[in-house]
């Protein structure tokens, strides 16, 4: 894999911070908006760490070798799921690992709560999408988006910011419950001081411990 291919892909993680999925696919027609404030990007190829390592192609995986922008959906531990975008290069993508939710957050809550067991605490707004499968649950997002095209898709897509970033500062670290020879790679973007974050790194943000 070339340096420049390395790079690209890595960018494709920072720039998709920001941006807002947006979901209509609920019966009574409420419509679900969040923006991107944290994401992981798995290079493929060389990457141990992603599903696509080594050029590996499996029906699970498929989505990850179509165009950009395509949804790559799976399931973890049988119950829970993982939205991803294809990015650019073969078996790259980009997993959404948190968002701050803007619309729709009544209906955010009763898809989370659909899932708690009983005697759950209330979700705080920032508690509904601080996750990569409380974003999808969240989203009403499973399988069935998977390999899906954002770019025609009516049901969920990307839109561009609607502002720019300003004094917004993109922080970048390592990926989470990564081990091997990738685990200290830095390719975990998120936004610096956004309560929405599911994990922070104040040793990136340059703060000392026990700080916020």
């Amino acid at each position: 894999m070339r340096l420049n291919q390395k790079r690209a892909r890595r960018l494709a993680a920072q720039r998709v911070v920001g941006t807002q999925p947006r979901s209509q696919q609920l019966p009574d027609g409420r419509e679900l908006r969040g923006r991107i404030v944290e994401t992981e990007a798995y290079l493929g190829g060389e990457d141990t760490a992603s599903h696509s390592r080594g050029g590996r192609r499996t029906a699970r995986n498929a989505a990850m070798f179509m165009q950009p922008g395509t949804l790559y959906v799976y399931q973890i531990y049988g119950i829970y799921f993982c939205m991803n975008v294809s990015s650019q290069g073969e078996g790259a993508a980009v997993l959404l690992r948190s968002l701050e939710p803007l619309q729709g957050l009544d209906a955010m809550r009763e898809l989370r709560l659909a899932r708690q067991r009983g005697g759950a605490r209330p979700l705080k707004d920032w508690q509904l999408c601080n996750g990569p499968s409380k974003l999808c649950q969240a989203l009403a997002i499973d399988r069935s988006f998977d390999q899906k095209d954002l770019a025609c898709n009516s049901a969920v897509w990307l839109e561009p910011r609607l502002e720019p970033p300003g004094d917004e500062v993109l922080i970048c670290t390592t990926r989470i419950g990564i081990s091997g020879e990738w685990a200290q790679k830095p390719l975990r973007f998120y936004l610096q001081g956004n309560k929405c974050v599911s994990i922070t790194d104040k040793k990136a943000e340059g703060k000392p411990p026990g700080t916020t």
